[in-house]
């Protein structure tokens, strides 16, 4: 039996690189997998040799110790790789298939996946609609940042790719698909970015500038990048966005100086629960921040798209309401200005598709965008290190060397 490593989640601000089990069709017992899982019979899923799987904005809230994410919880949730063993029940998918997989877990049988809503398919989780690889209270389903992944419903979940030796060739670009590009993109197309529009996007982080590169495929005339920490900032204008910078003040001033006047067409929240004040308090955290600031700044009529993650339990939250995910949001402004308002999980089989055509086709480099920084396995605790400091990179693990031959 072929053996396995992985990156566990081993308390608040520390994840270790560990022998665990090589992954089997049947989900077994283990840190957060829900009772009603356990013994789960998978023969509709493959085995994938992971090619490259990504460090996420949303582990690092886990890591830091801001969910209740259990301890040797195996992390990763943007995963891309080949096909090594199928299930008995697996059709389409064959081994040797080279395939992104969706961050979110969808049955395909379900009325929601049927609907296309995979980010809330209501089978794969026995707790709630949603389910997640590596990923608090998402069912349990073991995380990728691993050498070998189990993906349950292969044939409905896979994206194949159609040419293995050309994929091959931009790995750091499609190991973007599972996650990062369609979760900053449907932040984009959920805020109503169309030809002509001005964006402000909070938050400079990876899905920020995922979000950006997003906007600016939709044909968006300017996109403003608003953000704390300068190398970030530079990282969103290298490929022509403009940029605020929160910590000197409110955004509306510097909005007006770049669009001539203090509001935006369009709003995306990239920053999510840990948000960070403005101005003189931009060190602390205020986690309404964004979400009001984004409504003062959205013309009204317009769309406020929310793919910054916000959660219903927060050990560390400044408060008693923030521990639960309750904010003090200013929705009587919301409503005055008739603002939408799109939140939750990214449906990434909605866009995957769409956008792995625009990667294979040079429409757009979004592995350049986010400053895509290839590491080994091993260098995965030190990737987290790193990102937890603001560094102005999108982490990509590579177990098996793929991207280096």
């Amino acid at each position: 039996m072929a053996g396995n490593r992985g990156v566990a989640y081993m308390g608040p601000g520390k994840v270790e690189v560990q022998e665990t089990d090589y992954p089997k069709l049947e989900l077994q017992d283990g840190p957060g997998v829900h009772p009603d899982n356990i013994g789960r019979k998978c023969n509709h899923g493959v085995i994938l040799k992971v090619a490259t799987t990504n460090i996420c904005g949303s582990d690092q809230h886990m890591v830091r110790g801001r969910t209740t994410a259990p301890q040797h919880l195996v992390l990763g949730h943007e995963i891309l790789g080949e096909v090594v063993e199928v299930g008995s029940d697996v059709e389409f998918i064959k081994v040797g298939d080279l395939c992104s997989v969706p961050f979110n877990i969808a049955c395909g049988r379900c009325r929601n996946c049927k609907e296309g809503k995979t980010g809330i398919c209501l089978t794969v989780n026995p707790a709630r609609p949603g389910a997640a690889y590596g990923y608090v209270d998402m069912g349990g389903w073991v995380g990728g940042q691993a050498e070998y992944v189990m993906v349950p419903y292969a044939d409905f979940n896979l994206l194949r790719f159609p040419d293995k030796d050309k994929a091959l060739s931009k790995l750091t670009d499609l190991t973007m698909l599972s996650d990062i590009f369609p979760t900053g993109y449907h932040g984009a197309v959920s805020a109503g970015v169309k030809p002509g529009s001005t964006v402000y996007i909070a938050g400079a982080g990876p899905v920020g500038l995922a979000a950006a590169a997003g906007a600016q495929l939709l044909g968006a005339a300017v996109v403003i990048v608003a953000d704390l920490v300068p190398e970030r900032l530079a990282q969103a204008r290298s490929f022509g966005c403009e940029t605020v910078d929160v910590s000197k003040g409110d955004p509306k001033d510097q909005i007006l100086q770049i669009l001539g006047v203090p509001e935006v067409d369009c709003g995306v929240d990239a920053v999510g629960f840990e948000a960070r004040g403005h101005g003189e308090g931009a060190a602390q955290e205020a986690p309404a921040t964004v979400l009001n600031s984004l409504m003062e700044i959205t013309a009204a009529g317009g769309a406020l798209g929310i793919p910054g993650l916000y959660v219903t339990g927060d050990p560390g939250g400044i408060d008693e309401a923030a521990k639960v995910g309750s904010l003090s949001l200013s929705l009587g402004t919301g409503w005055a200005k008739s603002l939408s308002f799109v939140t939750g999980q990214c449906p990434v089989m909605k866009y995957n598709y769409g956008l792995m055509q625009a990667i294979l086709n040079d429409k757009v480099q979004i592995a350049k965008a986010v400053n895509a920084t290839v590491i080994s396995l091993d260098e995965a605790p030190q990737g987290y290190a790193d990102f937890d400091q603001g560094a102005a990179k999108k982490f990509v693990i590579d177990p098996h060397g793929m991207v280096a031959a």
